[in-house]
């Protein structure tokens, strides 16, 4: 089970989990301006594992340790909304035997930590093609996010067979079937209406976007949420990325100043 590997983790912690460094960063952070939705790409698990010349399995293993973390620091933090990208419609691509390790270990994951989640209030809310996943994989989201349904805390977006792409997909075709049988008006069409039709209806689009790795790009991921969103990369890899990375970002996040396109205060031309 996936407690078998907390041992291994804690031996090889390092210095970033100092309780010290992470008092600090609480004392910096304005509690009234955290973000409402934070998306995190988890990358970075097959180098992890690869320079520790362990197998691929290790570090997504590793991973879900990261995820338990920030998972837990974003609820108590009363972070409305968490959006993780655990497997893209592009990941299928890879060796069958590491897909079956990433959907095993989602199905793990799953059933060990709902119950935890549930009495923290977190909401599983699993979005992507799901009906596209293994059967297994399938029933355990389903069951997940029936029994968190009537959770109020934290919403855990779960993006699994996804891409911002055949999202995008989706909600144009849901949106001309409603033109077609005169549900909606084409003039009616609007940035609203296509929020409206997305995965992530109803929620408000990602005010921060981390990426660990070191590498510079979306990956396909919430291509239309994150037209205004900002954006903090850091060269840790996700399973040593803890919840003191979270609040170095959360502080970043504060010092600057959203525009949503507009100029800086103060400035008019």
């Amino acid at each position: 089970m996936l407690n078998r590997f907390t041992g291994f983790l804690r031996r090889n912690e390092s210095k970033e989990n100092n309780q010290t460094e992470i008092d600090i960063l609480l004392k910096k952070i304005d509690f009234s301006r955290l973000p409402v939705h934070v998306a995190i790409i988890m990358d970075g698990n097959g180098r992890w594992a690869n320079r520790r010349g362990l197998p691929r399995a290790f570090g997504h293993r590793a991973g879900v340790e990261s995820l338990r973390d920030i998972v837990k620091i974003c609820s108590e933090l009363k972070i409305k909304v968490l959006t993780v990208y655990a497997f893209s419609t592009e990941n299928w691509k890879r060796p069958q035997e590491e897909v079956n390790v990433l959907m095993d270990l989602l199905v793990e994951y799953l059933n060990d930590e709902t119950e935890e989640l549930c009495k923290n209030g977190v909401r599983i809310n699993p979005i992507g093609r799901l009906q596209d996943m293994p059967v297994q994989t399938l029933e355990a989201l389903r069951m997940a996010a029936e029994r968190s349904r009537n959770n109020d805390g934290l919403i855990l977006n779960v993006a699994v067979n996804y891409g911002g792409r055949t999202e995008i997909i989706d909600a144009v075709r849901a949106i001309a079937a409603k033109v077609k049988d005169d549900s909606l008006n084409l003039e009616q069409v609007d940035d609203k209406v296509i929020s409206n039709s997305l995965y992530t209806a109803g929620q408000p689009d990602p005010d921060l976007l981390i990426r660990p790795s070191g590498d510079f790009r979306i990956s396909n991921f919430l291509l239309w949420q994150l037209a205004y969103t900002e954006f903090w990369l850091t060269n840790v890899l996700w399973p040593d990325f803890r919840r003191v990375h979270l609040l170095e970002a959360i502080v970043e996040y504060q010092r600057r100043e959203r525009r949503f396109g507009g100029l800086k205060s103060g400035r008019t031309s």
